[in-house]
């Protein structure tokens, strides 16, 4: 094993760590470790970071479920048209990207390049959440749907369902960061139920989607995908247990500047290096 295996897998418990002691987070850096320490091609590297963000997910969602902080009602509402949209979006429409794009000056975009340059967008929108902070994120949110108590907007909730799992079958990211403030505000649900619910949304459409790579034909590496999710599962209890210790908030804005600056070299690196 050489160094840079050894850093990928060392990343796959920082990974874990980090859903553990903030909520969150981890996942989005599971692409770019694949992709950039381990030497795995994009398109496989997103469906690999779909089972591994899939299974930690169920991990820290079975255990807000102990705790009673997990809308099922909500989630399967959620649920539904997001794994049937994830699904599809593995299933037919990854195989169906054309290799070459489009030309932007005399930089030809290719499917790797677009799909690593749609996910650093993807994580720098993450990073505003982070920065910014759960809670500040969740009472803004609230502000804007007004005082007045409303129904769950079922309408939208299967909107933003349909939408947050194209994208996570396109570039292998659990989108929690657009998942939890749909559940605050469409769904009115508390900050810490709606963490628990969104937990369980990312496993049961990041497990379906993947579901949708095996069928297309898509080879896995099956005992490195093993490894490296039993890390990063193995991550999730040090992180749980670190977080009665340590100031999760303080660490998540620290870890959203992180991965603010992470997308932004990925930007530069596959258009302009």
């Amino acid at each position: 094993m050489t160094l840079i295996e050894i850093i990928g897998f060392l990343s796959a418990a920082i990974i874990g760590i980090s859903l553990g002691l903030i909520g969150g987070g981890g996942s989005i850096l599971t692409v770019p470790v694949l992709v950039y320490l381990l030497g795995i091609n994009p398109v496989t590297a997103t469906a690999y970071s779909l089972f591994i963000v899939g299974f930690s997910s169920l991990v820290g969602g079975l255990n807000y479920a102990k705790k009673g902080l997990v809308n099922y009602k909500t989630g399967i509402v959620f649920t539904i048209p997001a794994f049937i949209s994830v699904y599809l979006t593995r299933l037919l429409l990854v195989p169906a990207l054309p290799e070459s794009w489009f030309y932007i000056g005399g930089l030809e975009i290719t499917r790797s390049i677009g799909i690593m340059v749609i996910f650093a967008i993807l994580m720098i929108a993450a990073s505003y959440s982070m920065i910014k902070g759960k809670k500040k994120v969740a009472e803004e949110a609230e502000e804007e749907a007004g005082e007045t108590v409303q129904k769950f907007n079922y309408p939208l909730i299967i909107v933003e369902g349909i939408v947050v799992g194209a994208l996570t079958g396109l570039v292998g990211a659990g989108g929690g960061f657009l998942i939890i403030p749909a559940l605050v505000v469409l769904a009115k649900l508390p900050m810490k139920e709606a963490v628990g619910t969104s937990l369980l949304i990312i496993a049961a459409k990041s497990l379906i989607g993947f579901i949708g790579d095996i069928q297309s034909g898509g080879e896995i590496d099956w005992v490195f995908l093993a490894i490296f999710t039993v890390i990063a599962g193995s991550g999730i209890f040090i992180g749980s247990y670190l977080s009665n210790l340590i100031d999760g908030q303080k660490l998540k804005k620290g870890f959203g500047w992180f991965v603010l600056i992470m997308g932004s070299v990925m930007i530069i690196k596959e258009l302009f290096m």
